[in-house]
């Protein structure tokens, strides 16, 4: 290579090197300054033999972006209409004397600084936000940026009371079934009844019952029984209450027999709690003592052998009854 090549070459090379960009700038905005950093090429130069000018460029790995999405509950929230009794929280970016935690009233409204009594009854929480920060950048606040946070929800409470396994008060986010409401209060109990009742206030028109029948709910054979349940309502197991009959006399298990009052038995079946007759036992005539309403004691004379063969109807018992099975010596 001659001297005037090689003095060409390095001029250009400290020409090159003067004019590169400095890694970093600034740029200067209405809300303060911002640093950016600019990704820089490098480039090699290998001066080899005669020749060749390879030239390396290294380009920074892009970044990975990751989108987290809201969670379920901002979800549910932006969907719930604001009501009487929830506790609402709502800030205001740099904003902290602004900050409150208020309750709605029951005529839905609540009470801020600068702008007293706002009614908010009706409105989703983004609602809410949008009509705070138009009220407040008239004259109060320049560019307020104001977010809304249900942090009870008062307005959706339902009632479970009665046979369930924690009766009680619960609220509701988002829609709920009857069946996903008995399992959230812990389930029916033993005691629980055939049927639940589950009331609703029809807003001045009355209190409507919606009649559900627990066996054919809890065997899903009507799809129809898992209702929808709504804010106010009141669900209603009642508690069975327990009966008892007395079997005497020529059985293998004499005694009092307890069976629930929505499931009454019948004359066959508590002989059979009771381990049914003996070898002994008269089956032609079985007596069942029952007490009327003002104590008196009448009895009735079954013939157990043709209610087995369905000549006679199996007779169902009541509370107290008391059925006697005497002995026979022929």
């Amino acid at each position: 290579m001659t001297r005037q090549m090689r003095a060409a070459t390095a001029a250009s090379t400290k020409s090159r090197s003067r004019s590169r960009p400095e890694p970093g700038f600034r740029i200067s905005g209405g809300a303060g300054s911002v640093a950016a950093l600019l990704p820089i090429a490098f480039v090699c130069v290998a001066v080899a033999g005669d020749g060749t000018t390879p030239v390396t460029t290294a380009t920074p790995p892009a970044a990975t972006a990751s989108r987290v999405g809201p969670p379920p509950e901002a979800v549910v929230t932006s969907e719930h209409l604001v009501g009487p009794e929830d506790l609402l929280e709502i800030g205001v970016f740099e904003v902290p004397d602004l900050n409150r935690t208020v309750r709605v009233s029951e005529a839905g409204t609540i009470s801020l600084p600068l702008l007293g009594e706002v009614r908010v009854g009706g409105l989703t929480p983004m609602q809410l936000e949008t009509r705070l920060r138009e009220a407040l950048s008239k004259g109060y606040v320049e560019d307020p940026q104001v977010s809304v946070f249900v942090k009870e929800y008062g307005s959706r409470k339902i009632s479970v009371i009665g046979a369930v396994g924690a009766p009680g008060v619960y609220e509701i986010v988002g829609p709920r079934t009857l069946l996903e409401v008995l399992s959230q209060a812990g389930g029916l109990t033993e005691r629980s009844g055939p049927k639940l009742y589950v009331l609703r206030d029809r807003k001045g028109d009355g209190q409507s019952r919606i009649d559900v029948n627990i066996p054919d709910l809890m065997a899903s054979r009507e799809p129809a029984l898992n209702v929808p349940v709504e804010p106010g309502d009141i669900i209603s197991v009642p508690i069975d209450r327990p009966t008892y009959v007395h079997v005497e006399g020529a059985v293998k298990n004499p005694g009092r027999i307890e069976q629930m009052a929505s499931r009454p038995l019948s004359l066959l079946q508590a002989i059979a709690r009771a381990g049914g007759p003996t070898d002994r036992a008269d089956l032609k005539e079985v007596h069942i003592l029952r007490k009327g309403e003002k104590g008196a004691t009448s009895v009735m004379k079954v013939n157990l052998k043709h209610v087995r063969t369905g000549k006679d109807a199996d007779p169902p018992l009541q509370d107290a009854d008391i059925i006697v099975l005497r002995e026979t010596f022929f």
